[in-house]
């Protein structure tokens, strides 16, 4: 059963506040292998919709979708931050220096969807959500925590502050570690990291999500388990400042990470970026 703080962390979230993540889901060219893979390592069920989309879920609660992607996009799993309205947020994207990657749309009895990039290149879905897909996060198997990594970090942390208000604080030194983490009204929601010398130069601007591992399991077992199940490890079990984590590739290649986050390192903070939002209306 799922832990009952966990239930009161999703009932404590505001509904559809402006920013929050609200969804994760994976493009694959094969949902069944994906879908067993994940069940082997989390535990999913699903539910097939009559469109071909699959619901995954933990306990009744749902976690992710998985859709079979068009025109040859690659494995990868996209974030979607909660959104007012799909036409302001399009407009706001453009002209806090964004891109529009998938126009939006209308999807009757989910609401308005689009892809956007941030202008550091790093896709992002944004989700007006008019009723109910509430995404389980913060227990073993759910989503847990989701960070940027890109090339020009101040760049995405300008964006992401005009767009949203984010609160953002430096917990590297912002030189050999840059690192910002992001708020909203205290809540501490997503991350920033800026891509070193460790990844490949052509290396695109990417959302990496992270799912909670189960204490009594951890990272590690984990990893191993999913290059049991055809799954790779890119990263092997490392310490962080959220846990100890490791990022792993599934059976169709979309890089994922899993996080422990009771082994997690303390850090001090180095400095706090004011979260004043830009109004572009405003002249």
């Amino acid at each position: 059963m799922m832990p009952t703080d966990a239930i009161s962390a999703l009932e404590e979230v505001p509904d559809g506040t402006p920013g929050r993540p609200c969804w994760v889901e994976v493009a694959t060219p094969d949902p069944t292998a994906s879908s067993e893979f994940y069940r082997g390592l989390f535990g999913w069920t699903y539910r097939v919709g009559d469109d071909g989309y699959v619901m995954a879920y933990m306990d009744d609660v749902s976690v992710a979708g998985l859709y079979t992607p068009q025109g040859g996009q690659p494995s990868l799993w996209t974030l979607y931050l909660t959104i007012h309205d799909t036409g302001n947020t399009a407009e706001r994207v453009l002209h806090l220096g964004g891109q529009i990657l998938t126009a939006p749309r209308e999807i009757e009895g989910q609401g308005g969807l689009l892809i956007a990039a941030d202008p550091s290149g790093g896709p992002i879905g944004f989700w007006r959500q008019d009723h109910g897909w509430e995404l389980g996060t913060g227990f073993p198997g759910a989503f847990t925590w989701a960070e940027l990594n890109t090339w020009d970090g101040p760049a995405a942390d300008e964006f992401f502050r005009a767009l949203f208000g984010f609160e953002q604080t430096q917990i590297g030194d912002g030189d050999t570690f840059d690192y910002t983490t992001w708020r909203l009204s205290g809540d501490e929601l997503l991350g920033r990291l800026r891509m070193g010398p460790e990844f490949p130069a052509g290396q695109r601007p990417y959302w990496m999500v992270f799912f909670e591992v189960d204490p009594e399991v951890g990272t590690d077992a984990t990893a191993a388990l999913a290059a049991r199940l055809g799954g790779r490890i890119t990263v092997p079990p490392f310490d962080s400042p959220y846990g100890r984590a490791a990022v792993l590739r599934d059976v169709t290649g979309a890089e994922f990470t899993v996080l422990d986050r009771s082994l997690a390192l303390s850090v001090v903070p180095e400095d706090e970026i004011g979260a004043e939002v830009d109004d572009p209306y405003d002249d």
